[in-house]
This record gives structure tokens, C-alpha cells and sequence, in this order.
């Protein structure tokens, strides 16, 4: 009886149950026994009746006892109510949480975006210069995207506008090209199709508007930094922190300061939102609801990214074997591996027909990839079964399948689709790493290319003096253990823990945690060869680094390894996984906030006089010569068929307008009815945008023919005839060229990367003797020897224009020779 009352009493008394059943039942033993024992002794004393007495009065006082705890627990709340009252609290803290967590992250990226804002105006001057000037600003490469912008809101509709995109014959002389296609084109069609349908023509201009998307982007991303240290440490404070290393680090972190238009400023932060969702979705805490928003969010942002960049699937590839290497140790379940593989294959896919089926996808090393580890995969059920050696035998064997079954596909797809483009990036490498040596023009002028060399040592001491580099090496370090102890438990049979908790210290078994290890060691493996991988990986960096420190998990795993006695390892790493934060972040602030603030109250000046001096002529003179030549074609017109004088009307609008000095040059020569410019791809990509005139080459390292272009246009700064680089200009249709002063007077640090000095690499005017280089040949180098003025070079070119940095000279199209 005591024991059915104690089990009563437990059940009225809610949460408490398994502590009272566990207390009462050794109560009813100890009671029975004393009874037994009782009874015992009763029936050994003489005197009966005293023990009946005494052993009622003990049943009495059991009794009132259960009788109390029957009365206190009638007045608690019963265990539903109670039940139902923890989760509504357990649930509005995590709303709460949630809300200003959210709150944070978001207000970080609008900050940024108004602090890139403000910044662009600052060293621009942007809102006080001329539509021109501000063009200007848009240096090499991305000058270009800009143009088409424009060309799509000039366009009489959006669909004509894509159409003449496609078919464009006035932008590279002598093709006809999909610029949508060549040049991923699709971030300025979505764009220039948002001012149109939004209906922004009368509330901000063209550029503003363009350079706000590309900043909000930019907020985008660091909002997805933020999210995804918050998520693998539990803390806002981490994705505070990693977004203040951002912005500190801003030069090493992005190229959006003197590049906006760039295709990586509009496709990193794509990736930083399908990191931030797979992230979500490989972490074990997460329910089925929020796995399926990541999921979601995981495919349209992947789909995205390989759409608006070209090079997409080379940044996936390296993700793709982070993720490899945790499915082919058992670290992630193989269903959500399998939804993986099925984001990454439709998103090839919509890509493919999209980009008007493009080959370089179907023989990307992504697909091959895929391809590769499904196959092993497919012969190799059992690899994660069997003791330690076997496994690991059985992993080295699926390695070997997939490399093989990789790279035979990759071949195949090669030849079965031609990709002119892979061939020469396995040239580039191999010249690269030192497996071969060449004396090709393209290849030495890319490996010349700040992006392709090896990062500088400032780049480090940047990172170390804001404090990120020490720290990122301290929690890669023990996660990288930690993620080596789980792969051997896993290989020796141990199943992986989902429900860890913070006295365990395991933070390499949560595979979002393993996962991001993998990712930063195979992108820092490519920063540490070529200096562009920086971008990708520093941002990285900030954020790994920032989710550390902060990870009360990390701090856990690491003093169970010091087996701390003094003071419980879980109370010293909730105080340090704030302590170090905040002192991290104090020290950040009181260095770095005031150059911030410098940075933003500085007035800097961008003012490149020859440059605009040279656009104005380029837009403004040659329309005006074109324009009179139509006019003295009208007049022409009108006095053979009139046969008399032409009406006022006709001339009086061509001595108005036209300068004596114009109107001598316009006796001597005439414009064509389509001017065509050659120079160097950085300057083209500005002329194109200024002016619209079609153009020999673009700024575009992705192209093997255009970069052929570019060689054939630099030849003016070799040591070449006249005749040579005439002929090679005229084949390219060639009305003008501009020699730069920079480039023909070029000094250059980097010991053999000048231009002219590439060139008679290539050309075969240099020989080598006892270390040193000695250029021979029997012409003089064009770009000095034109400015001379004398036969044979006035025989093929005329100048035009000249300043103290350019000089424009015009291609004769009926040579006169002079002696």
C-alpha cells in the first residue's frame, strides 16, 4: 500500500515523477522491511501487544505523511498545464532570439551598404561629376557590363533589347556574337527589367540605381556571413564579429570598392547565401520544416550562381569535394548527400539551357564530380561496413574509382564537345606550377596577373594585425583534431552522436562544423597559390574564425583535452566564449573604428584628365565628323541632281558647328561610317562604354579568342614594321588606334612582366646570355618609332589626337607613300 501511495503521489506531482519514484520506492522497501523486521521481533518479545502498539503507530504517521503530500500536490498545477506553459516559454524565448538575432543580421548588411555607399561617393566625388566622368570610373573590364546596361534601357523594349544582345555586330569588328552568352549578361538583364517594370525612370538615375542592386548584394552577403556564424556557434556576438572582420579586411574580402560592375560582385553573394543554407541543412538540430527552407533556399541560389558567372562551377567543384570527403568518411547521412547531388545536377541542368547550351558545363569538373562518386558509390554498397583496416581500404579504393571514373568522363565530354578554353587552362597550370616553360604571349601576360601570383606577404600581415589571422589558425587547429578523432571513430564502427551535448566536447562531430573545416582548408590550399582566391577565401576566414571564439562547444572540447581539475571545463568555456569575444571586439573598436571614420570623412579625388580628354574626342569629334560626312554626302546628292548651288539650309549648319581646326582635318580625311577601335583591352572596355564605337578586343580573360585579339592589338608596342602592325590592324578592320604612354614607356616591378617585354618573348626578339636578356631586331620598337613622323610609318597611319597620355592614330585605308 505505501508503494501504490508513493506511485500516486509521483504522478500528481508533474515534473518531479522521476525524481519521486526514484526516492519513494527505496521509502516503501525500507518501510516493508521495517515491518518485516517488526513483525520479527514482535513474534520474539514476550509482549506482544507493545509491539502491535508500536507498529499501528508507525502505520499512523506514514499515513499523515502521504496525507501532507497528497494536500501540496493538490495545489500545484496539474503536470499538463505545467507541460503546456514550459513550451509556450521555451518557445517565445526562441521567437525572441530569433527575432533579434534576424534584427541583427540585417541591420549589418544595410550598414555596410551604406557605408559602401558612402565610401563610393567619398573617392569618387560621384554626385557632383558629368555623366562621362562617372563612367570613367567604371575601370577595365567592368566598364563593359555597364554599356549593355545602358544599351538595354535605350532599347525600344525589353525584348528587342535581348534580341539585338544576342545577334551584337557593333560590338567586336568582324563578329557577330551573343553577348548574353559570351559575356553573362543575365545580372544587367534582370537589372535594366527591375527599372524598367518598377517604374524608377523618374526616380533615380540609371546608375544609381545599378550601383545600389550591386551594393545591396553586397549587404546580402554579409548578412549571410553573419547568419552562418550564428548558426554554427548559437550566438549573434559571432556574426557581429565576423562582420566587423569583414569590413576591416574590406581590401582582401572584395573587389567592389574599384570594380562595382564585376561578375564576382554580383555572384558571391549568391554563394554566401547557398553556404549559409547549407550550413542550416547539414546541422542535426534542425527540424523538418527549417531543413526544407534550406533546402529551397540551398537550389535557387545555386541555380543562380552558376548563372550569372561564368566560373561558378570551378567555386562549386572545390565545395563539391568538401562535401565528398564527409560523405565518403560517414559523416553526413547519405539522404541529405543525395538531396545535395540533386541541387547540384538540376542546377547544371536549367544553367545549360539557359546559357544557350553551354559546353564548358557538361565537361566542368563538377559534373564529372557527380558522376564520378554516384558510380562508386553504386559498386561500393558495403564501404561502411567492416573493421578499421578494411574501411579505410575500402575509402582509398572509392578515391581511386572516383579520380578515374572522373577523369575518363571529363574526357570523353572534351572530345565529344570540344572546349577550346580547358585545354589552355591545363597549359596555363602546368606553366604555372613549373611542369612546363613557354613563350606564348596569353599565358605569360595571365601568369603576370595580380589574381594568378602567389598573395604577397602584406596580405598576411594585414590579417594578423587585425587580429583574425592568430585566432583562425587556433580554432582551425582544434577542429581539425577534433574532426580527425571523429573520422577514426566513425572508420573503427562508433555511430555519430546527433544529440550532443556542451560537457561532451565534440564540436568535430557536428558536420556543419566538419563541413566548413574542409571547405576553408581547400580554399586557403588555392589562396595560398593564386592571390584572386582571396576573395573567396578570406570572407571565410572572418566568418570560421568569429564562430570559434564565440563556440562555448570549441572552448569545451578543448579543456577536456588539458583535463582541467581546478574549475569545471564547462563553466570556464561559457566564460571565455564571451570574455575573449568582447575583448576582441573592444579592441576592434578602439583601433579600427577611427580609420572607418577617416575613411568616410576623407575627400578623395578621381580625376584623369588624358582619359577624359581622350573619351570627349572619341565621343564627341568623331559623331560630329561622321554626322558632316553624312551632311557633305547630302550636298554631294543635291548638286549632282539639282545642278545648281545647294540651298543655305544645307551648309549653314557645317561652318556653324564645325571648329577651322576640325575643318581641316575633315579636308585631309574622313571618318568611316563605323569607327573601329584597337588598344588595350582595359582601355577598350572604357571606349565602349563612353562611346559605343565597336572595338578589336574586350577586357575578358575567359576567352581564348579575344584574348588572341589582344595580342594582336599590343603588337604596336613590339618591335615590329610598320607594315607588320598595319596588316595586323587592317585584318582586324582597324579604323584607329591608341597607343598609351603607360604601356610604351612601362615600368614594371615584376621583373619580366611588361608588355613589350612579353612581347619579344613571343616574337623571338630576345636572347638570353649569361643570365641577361638582350633584345635584337631590325625594326625599332612602333610605339616610339611612330611618333617620329617619318616614311614608312606616315605611309600607313596619320595621327590625330595626342595628349600627354595618349596618342590616336588613324589607320589609312588608301596608304600614300611618302619618302
Amino acid at each position: 500500500m505505501a508503494e501504490l501511495r508513493c506511485r500516486t503521489a509521483v504522478v500528481k506531482e508533474g515534473e518531479e515523477d522521476e525524481q519521486q519514484q526514484c526516492e519513494s520506492e527505496p521509502c516503501s522497501a525500507n518501510s516493508t522491511m521495517d515491518k518485516v523486521s517488526l513483525k520479527e521481533t514482535c513474534s520474539e518479545d514476550t509482549d506482544g501487544a507493545t509491539c502491535g502498539v508500536q507498529e499501528k503507530e508507525k502505520e499512523d504517521e506514514e499515513k499523515k505523511e502521504e496525507d501532507k503530500k497528497e494536500e501540496a500536490g493538490s495545489q500545484k498545477p496539474s503536470p499538463v498545464k505545467r507541460s503546456r506553459s514550459a513550451c509556450r516559454s521555451v518557445m517565445l524565448q526562441s521567437l525572441v532570439k530569433l527575432f533579434f538575432g534576424c534584427l541583427a543580421a540585417v541591420t549589418c548588411g544595410m550598414m555596410y551598404a551604406v557605408y559602401l555607399y558612402t565610401y563610393h561617393e567619398r573617392k569618387f566625388w560621384f554626385s557632383s561629376r558629368q555623366e562621362l566622368e562617372r563612367e570613367i570610373t567604371f575601370q577595365g573590364g567592368s566598364g563593359l557590363y555597364y554599356y549593355y546596361y545602358k544599351h538595354m534601357l535605350t532599347a525600344p523594349s525589353f525584348e528587342r533589347g535581348i534580341y539585338e544582345l544576342m545577334r551584337d555586330n557593333r560590338t567586336v569588328s568582324g563578329q557577330t556574337i551573343n553577348a548574353v552568352e559570351r559575356l553573362s549578361l543575365y545580372p544587367e538583364l534582370i537589372t535594366s527589367l527591375l527599372y524598367r517594370i518598377t517604374g524608377s525612370q523618374d526616380v533615380i538615375e540609371p546608375v544609381y540605381f545599378y550601383i545600389g542592386v550591386v551594393f545591396g548584394l553586397q549587404a546580402v552577403y554579409v548578412t549571410a556571413l553573419f547568419v552562418s556564424s550564428w548558426v554554427m556557434s548559437g550566438t549573434c556576438v559571432a556574426g557581429i564579429l565576423a562582420v566587423a572582420w569583414y569590413v576591416i579586411n574590406r581590401p582582401d574580402t572584395t573587389k567592389v570598392d574599384y570594380a562595382i560592375p564585376l561578375r564576382d560582385n554580383w555572384a558571391l553573394p549568391y554563394f554566401s547565401c547557398q553556404v549559409a543554407a547549407l550550413t542550416g541543412f547539414l546541422s542535426n538540430n534542425v527540424n523538418s520544416a527549417s531543413e526544407m527552407f534550406c533546402y529551397l533556399l540551398m537550389s535557387a541560389t545555386t541555380f543562380t550562381f552558376i548563372l550569372v558567372w561564368e566560373h561558378s562551377h570551378y567555386v562549386l567543384f572545390v565545395q563539391g569535394l568538401a562535401l565528398f570527403l564527409l560523405d565518403s568518411f560517414d559523416l553526413v547521412p547519405p539522404r541529405k548527400m543525395a538531396d545535395i547531388h540533386k541541387v547540384y545536377l538540376s542546377s547544371l541542368f536549367l544553367a545549360y539551357v539557359l546559357q544557350f547550351q553551354n559546353p564548358a558545363l557538361l565537361s566542368s569538373p563538377l559534373l564529372s564530380l557527380l558522376i564520378s562518386s554516384v558510380l562508386a558509390r553504386y559498386f561500393q554498397q558495403n564501404m561502411k561496413m567492416g573493421p578499421l583496416v578494411a574501411r579505410l581500404m575500402k575509402v582509398f579504393l572509392h578515391f581511386y574509382l572516383c579520380f578515374t571514373t572522373g577523369i575518363t568522363f571529363s574526357y570523353v565530354a572534351k572530345r565529344l564537345m570540344p572546349v577550346r578554353e580547358s585545354d589552355f587552362i591545363l597549359k596555363f597550370l602546368e606553366v604555372k606550377f613549373g611542369l612546363n616553360t613557354t613563350t606564348d604571349f596569353v599565358t605569360n601576360r595571365l601568369l603576370c596577373q595580380e589574381c594568378f601570383q602567389t598573395p604577397s606577404q602584406d596580405f598576411f600581415l594585414r590579417l594578423t594585425q587585425a587580429s583574425v589571422l592568430p585566432f583562425y589558425l587556433l580554432v582551425l587547429l582544434i577542429c581539425l583534431i577534433s574532426t580527425l578523432q571523429t573520422i577514426y571513430r566513425r572508420l573503427s564502427g562508433e555511430p555519430m552522436k546527433t544529440n550532443l551535448r556542451l560537457e561532451d566536447g565534440r564540436i568535430g562531430e557536428q558536420p556543419e562544423v566538419i563541413y566548413h573545416v574542409f571547405h576553408t582548408m581547400l580554399f586557403g590550399a588555392l589562396a595560398m597559390v593564386f592571390e584572386g582566391m582571396k576573395y573567396l577565401w578570406t570572407p571565410y576566414v572572418c566568418m570560421f574564425t568569429a564562430f570559434g571564439v564565440c563556440s562555448p562547444e570549441l572552448w569545451v572540447t578543448l579543456f577536456r583535452w588539458l583535463r582541467l581539475k581546478s574549475i569545471h571545463p564547462v563553466v570556464l568555456a561559457l566564460i571565455l566564449s564571451t570574455a575573449v569575444p568582447t575583448i576582441i571586439g573592444f579592441s576592434l573598436w578602439r583601433e579600427y573604428f577611427p580609420r572607418v571614420i577617416a575613411e568616410l570623412s576623407e575627400l578623395q579625388e578621381f580625376y584623369d584628365p588624358d582619359t577624359v580628354e581622350l573619351m570627349n574626342w572619341i565621343k564627341c569629334v568623331i559623331c560630329l565628323i561622321t554626322s558632316h560626312t553624312d551632311h557633305l554626302i547630302q550636298v554631294t546628292q543635291y548638286i549632282l541632281t539639282e545642278g545648281s548651288d545647294p540651298p543655305t539650309h544645307f551648309c549653314l549648319p557645317l561652318f556653324l558647328s564645325v571648329p577651322p581646326l576640325l575643318l581641316s582635318f575633315l579636308s585631309r580625311t574622313h571618318a568611316p561610317m563605323a569607327a573601329v577601335f584597337a588598344g588595350s583591352p582595359q582601355l577598350l572596355g572604357s571606349v565602349k562604354l563612353c562611346s559605343g564605337w565597336t572595338v578589336t578586343s574586350l577586357p575578358l580573360y575567359s576567352d581564348i579568342d579575344l584574348l588572341r585579339r589582344s595580342e594582336d592589338t599590343y603588337q604596336v608596342y613590339a618591335m615590329r614594321s610598320a607594315e607588320d602592325v598595319y596588316k595586323i590592324l587592317s585584318l582586324h578592320k582597324t579604323s584607329y588606334v591608341i597607343i598609351e604612354e603607360s604601356l610604351c614607356n612601362e615600368l614594371s616591378h615584376t621583373k619580366g612582366c611588361r608588355i613589350k617585354d612579353l612581347l619579344d618573348i613571343a616574337n623571338s626578339h630576345v636572347v638570353y646570355d649569361k643570365g641577361e636578356m638582350y633584345s635584337f631586331s631590325k625594326h625599332g620598337r612602333f610605339c616610339h618609332e611612330i611618333k617620329m613622323n617619318y616614311s614608312p610609318y606616315t605611309n600607313y597611319f596619320s595621327r590625330v589626337f595626342w595628349n600627354r597620355s595618349y596618342h590616336v592614330y588613324k589607320v589609312n585605308s588608301v596608304i600614300s607613300f611618302q619618302y
